[in-house]
């Protein structure tokens, strides 16, 4: 299928690893100009050299900034004015006792996952009204509707996005541009892949066994029954961000590989 995304600028904000750099990779294969952002001028590099050799189509271009600052968005928005596509993925997570949290920890995921989306979607949502097309997608989790006992400030943030994404969504009616959340459940991103492998040598069990029993104790509604790929979730992008799902918008829409139960 053609996504109809030849040309179309897109920025997926923290692209150069796991789920960010998958819909980077599946949009420069579509067609669009991709900006990969990362903090690091090498891991940037290295992701766009590894999006070229996967078939990018679409120009790819480097934006180094840590868009979790108000001066990493300014940065941006000076080398990038407009965009047709903002994919808000950029996000943190670390599993502490709910008792353990700070104050300054609670503020400091909140920052990191909420605010990077909120000052990026100001900064670039009235232009897309005003050429009446945009997309502006926020990569929510399971974990905003299941809330993980594990990281509840996590979940926190992951809910925020919901409210955000649906809130912003209100205000292009009658437009060509949308606003949507997509809600990955447990996927095998490179920060999974390390937990995977701690724990396996941490038990002297395969990483094989970790991912059986993470899915028996942990997430036991997973219809999946293993983790998705990023790839599986980063498809389900960018037709999001495409043309064709023009009437999609204010949605929350779930790549969680079954685990959550209710059905709306």
């Amino acid at each position: 299928m053609d996504l109809q995304l030849r040309k179309k600028r897109a920025l997926v904000s923290g692209s150069t690893a796991g789920i960010g750099l998958a819909i980077a990779t599946v949009l420069a294969r579509e067609g669009a100009d991709v900006i990969v952002n990362g903090r690091s001028t090498e891991r940037v590099a290295a992701a766009i050299k590894q999006i070229k050799a996967d078939g990018a189509t679409g120009e790819v271009l480097a934006c180094v900034a840590d868009l979790a600052t108000t001066e990493g968005v300014e940065t941006l928005a000076r080398q990038f004015p407009s965009l047709d596509i903002l994919v808000n993925n950029l996000g943190v997570y670390a599993p502490k006792p709910f008792e353990e949290i700070t104050d300054a920890e609670w503020l400091e995921i909140f920052r990191i996952n909420v605010l990077s989306g909120i000052r990026l979607s100001r900064a670039y949502l009235p232009n897309m009204k005003a050429q009446n097309w945009g997309r502006i997608v926020f990569i929510s989790s399971e974990s905003a509707i299941n809330i993980p006992v594990e990281m509840i400030h996590y979940g926190m943030t992951k809910t925020a996005q919901l409210a955000i994404s649906r809130g912003l969504a209100e205000t292009t009616a009658g437009t060509g541009v949308t606003v949507n959340a997509v809600l990955p459940g447990p996927t095998r991103s490179e920060g999974v892949e390390q937990f995977v492998e701690q724990m396996a040598t941490a038990n002297q069990s395969s990483p094989a066994s970790v991912e059986k029993e993470f899915f028996r104790l942990v997430r036991p509604s997973s219809l999946l029954k293993r983790f998705a790929t990023t790839e599986e979730v980063a498809v389900l992008v960018a037709f999001v961000c495409s043309p064709l799902s023009s009437a999609i918008n204010g949605a929350a829409l779930r790549v969680d590989g079954g685990v959550v139960r209710s059905i709306v």
